[in-house]
């Protein structure tokens, strides 16, 4: 998954306004306890960063 398509995706799931908060504010416990930003920045493969927001935020599966 690209980049720019995770930040697409979460945006239009969850909004701008919470995404931008929820990638630098949530601690993501399946990705080592860092935030989606830094498990991005850290070289995580944004589908698994998306997965992890996914499971958390209680997002069907279909649209994982």
């Amino acid at each position: 998954m690209r980049l720019t398509e995770f930040q697409e995706l979460v945006e239009r799931q969850f909004g701008a306004a919470r995404a931008s908060s929820m990638l630098v504010d949530h601690v993501l416990t399946s990705i080592g306890g860092r935030t989606p930003a830094q498990a991005i920045e850290d070289g995580v493969d944004p589908r698994e960063v998306w997965r992890g927001l996914c499971a958390d935020f209680d997002v069907p599966r279909d649209q994982w």
